[in-house]
């Protein structure tokens, strides 16, 4: 059935109505290392990444090499902010959903946890990773948990001609637009049958433990399948509108920009950074008595295989464990590197997904047509020496 021929009724029930099914599907997981041979040493690539030069934006990045859990440690965990840091008394916190609906809503913190709650493990990535050769690991995997967004859409009764639902930060800085300067907080927005969807959570917890403070505490939205920038952190307010929000990062930043070719005519084309795209990195190489495996993670997509290459040779399946059956989070992969000799190498890995869609070479005209930073999924190469 085409989306146009969905009624505004269904829309609003949908969210509520598969929550059960979600329940059974996400069920509590125990998360298992990636995979690892007992007493295998970690060969360190080459093409380490230079300093960090966006220290107090980006922060936090770690190594590929260190990678050893399915779920990453919060104290691990990379981190964004493009505003000021709030630290925020949870007592005297309030949630407000507002705009056009019919009950507006005002929300404690224990008004939230007393509603029902929802884990889902999901791959945050952050849209820039891998766009800078400084950033290549802003992504991370964690256990959320929250109450789902929907019902609470659905209870404050979106009016009929409410399309779009923006979610305000308490995070704010100075903006200047057109010679206009101006406080803003951060915000972000989706339409209202993207914010329906019964994945999303009104997140307060983090692998078992409460929301970090950098990482949103009270309370952030987790929207599975997007990029990091949709997912709000310090929330405060969840506006229903008639109209697109244009605010900086929608419309100035976390713009991608390419060039595009249209009847023999370059066409220059701008979209809003949105859902994550399919991707795989190789994380890291280890020797154990002279044997060598490849080891990284593909995420973005449900995963179909993933493509191992060795110096521009032939494409190799590697072997990818499912054993985390979990619809948003990267899936691990390991190759037995046969025949690994002395010398420098270059690794490339590639997904694909369960629809035939490739992870693009760089030469692909999506990457290398592309003139901003963000949604860089290019296929990954790294060097290593072997001894």
């Amino acid at each position: 059935m085409d989306m146009q021929d969905i009624s505004r009724r269904d829309l609003l029930l949908q969210g509520s109505a598969t929550l059960t099914g979600l329940a059974l599907l996400h069920a509590p997981w125990v998360a298992q290392a990636f995979p690892s041979r007992p007493g295998e040493k970690v060969i360190p690539w080459l093409d380490q990444p230079p300093a960090n030069p966006s220290a107090g934006v980006v922060e936090n990045l770690q190594p590929w090499e260190d990678l050893a859990s399915w779920l990453t440690p919060n104290d691990k965990f990379f981190r964004v902010a493009h505003y000021n840091k709030p630290v925020i008394d949870d007592k005297t916190w309030i949630l407000e959903i507002t705009g056009l609906v019919q009950q507006p809503m005002r929300l404690t913190l224990a008004a939230l946890k007393a509603r029902p709650r929802h884990e889902i493990s999901f791959t945050l990535e952050c849209s820039g990773n891998h766009g800078f050769p400084w950033f290549i690991s802003g992504i991370g995997t964690a256990k959320w948990a929250g109450t789902p967004l929907a019902p609470l859409l659905q209870e404050a009764g979106v009016l009929d001609h409410g399309r779009e639902v923006i979610f305000w930060g308490s995070d704010a800085g100075e903006e200047e637009v057109r010679q206009i300067k101006m406080p803003q907080h951060f915000a972000r927005s989706m339409s209202l049958a993207d914010a329906m969807n019964p994945t999303n959570l009104l997140c307060y917890e983090m692998n078992g433990a409460a929301l970090p403070q950098p990482h949103g505490f009270p309370l952030r939205l987790i929207a599975p399948g997007w990029y990091g920038i949709a997912n709000v952190k310090w929330l405060k307010r969840i506006e229903i509108r008639d109209t697109r929000f244009m605010g900086r990062f929608m419309a100035r930043d976390y713009v991608t920009i390419r060039e595009e070719q249209h009847n023999g005519e370059t066409v220059w084309t701008e979209t809003s950074v949105g859902r994550a795209l399919l991707k795989s990195v190789p994380a890291k190489v280890t020797r154990k008595d002279g044997q060598y495996q490849i080891v990284g993670a593909a995420w973005g997509a449900p995963i179909a295989r993933v493509e191992v290459q060795v110096d521009g040779g032939p494409w190799m399946a590697a072997t990818i464990d499912r054993s985390e059956d979990a619809e948003f989070a990267w899936k691990p992969w390991s190759l037995a590197w046969a025949k690994a000799t002395p010398g420098e190498h270059a690794i490339t890995s590639r997904a694909v997904d369960t629809q035939g869609n490739v992870q693009p070479a760089m030469e692909d005209s999506r990457i290398a047509k592309k003139r901003t930073y963000w949604e860089s999924n290019g296929q990954v190469t790294r060097r290593i020496r072997l001894t």
